[in-house]
């Protein structure tokens, strides 16, 4: 049954994107925790913690179906590596700002602007093409050996900033994050997918994203799991915002208390990114999905209550595990059920849904939060979500159903 897990690693291509991706995603989450713990440090205002993720996420309003309609134009693989090349350059004028001594909040914010805009056009062009690296029945384990990859650099990345930021500037974790970003472009000119016809045409981004929108619409399973993550990206993702305020503010954890609650969160999504395909294999990929989700809302109660930083650390683990569930399980729900000519575009629209819907979620309670406490809004969101879950259970359950297996797929 392991081997369910690691099956797409037999694919060349698949696996050097992974790797390459797992560097990217170290780099990433260098900069995030140094970001995170500059802003709460310099403001002790947890709604720039808000703020930044706003900044980051919300450019994926314009990036992903920008993302989506060129990825179903051109080279998936091009398109990767340009947006890629455009990140780097951010992150090296961030890391200059900061050597120099003249980073501000409002700074860094307008950067995370710009890595933001092409980290979701080069996402979308990603969710798309990992279908095309590995055979129709490995999706389910190429999603979750992605988020694994993402959520080891979860653990790496934090793991080396706190060592880095206990001997050097914060601006080397961002120098660590341009350089990550330029082994994604290398790599990519290694990753070769199948070849697929691309009828030329006008370039209508906002018709082509219509059809995308129509195509996604009409495919319940794609639609129902792009609605539920704009749900999820609201009422459960931000924690994710407020780990730096929980640590340093409310748990009194200090910097280095924030880098293991991050890296806890990590071990959990590895965890659950690799035990998952093997649980779907037994029983089924709809019940871990259902399952994953009920139980993120719960562990996030019991976190946000949680005395002491071993607890919280604890909680984070299984946390963890049951967030990178509910995140895999609707990406492979839009995956299987997505046409496939409009499958970058419609693969993009849970982009966007999740692009638009944490950070909106992130500042709501951020904002909340710096009046009302850390653990209140956490508790208070992850009993809505719990709530509406049970609604959905009892009162629609074709939802769930509908992102099952296609019908094509169950005999």
């Amino acid at each position: 049954m392991a081997s369910a897990s690691f099956a797409p690693l037999r694919h060349r291509s698949f696996a050097l994107a992974l790797g390459a991706n797992f560097i990217s995603s170290t780099g990433s989450w260098m900069q995030s925790v140094a970001l995170g713990i500059y802003l709460t440090l310099t403001t002790h205002n947890a709604v720039w913690l808000g703020l930044l993720t706003l900044a980051a996420w919300l450019p994926g309003l314009i990036g992903s179906p920008i993302g989506g309609v060129m990825a179903d134009r051109m080279s998936r693989e091009r398109w990767i590596q340009i947006n890629n090349l455009l990140q780097a350059a951010s992150a090296i004028a961030l890391a200059a700002a900061e050597l120099t001594h003249h980073l501000s909040p409002q700074l860094a914010c307008f950067l995370a602007i710009v890595e933001g805009l092409c980290g979701s056009a080069s996402w979308s062009a990603w969710q798309s093409l990992m279908r095309d690296l590995v055979e129709p029945h490995e999706v389910l384990a190429a999603v979750s050996l992605g988020s694994a990859q993402f959520n080891l650099g979860r653990i790496v990345g934090p793991v080396i900033a706190a060592a880095m930021l206990a001997v050097a500037n914060p601006g080397w974790c961002f120098v660590a994050n341009a350089a990550s970003f330029v082994v994604i472009v290398v790599a990519f000119a290694f990753v070769h997918s199948p070849p697929r016809t691309i009828v030329p045409s006008p370039f209508a981004p906002v018709a082509d994203t219509v059809k995308g929108v129509r195509a996604a619409w009409g495919a319940n399973g794609a639609r129902n799991g792009i609605v539920m993550v704009g749900v999820v990206g609201v009422l459960l993702s931000p924690f994710i915002t407020l780990v730096p305020a929980m640590g340093i503010d409310v748990l009194h954890a200090g910097k280095v208390g924030v880098s293991w609650m991050v890296t806890a969160q990590g071990v959990g999504a590895i965890f659950g990114a690799l035990g998952l395909p093997m649980i779907a294999r037994r029983t089924s990929r709809l019940g871990v999905l259902v399952g994953s989700l009920f139980g993120a809302a719960v562990t996030e109660v019991i976190y946000a209550y949680c005395p002491n930083l071993w607890s919280a650390l604890v909680a984070l683990v299984v946390l963890g595990a049951a967030y990178v569930g509910c995140m895999t399980g609707l990406n492979t729900s839009v995956q299987i059920h997505a046409p496939e000519r409009e499958r970058s575009r419609v693969l993009s629209l849970y982009v966007l849904s999740l692009s638009v819907s944490f950070p909106i979620g992130a500042m709501i309670q951020s904002a909340i939060a710096h009046h009302s406490g850390v653990r209140l809004v956490s508790a208070g969101s992850a009993v809505v979500f719990l709530l509406l879950l049970g609604l959905v259970t009892l009162l629609r359950p074709q939802i769930w159903h509908d992102m099952g297996e296609p019908r094509a797929q169950t005999a």
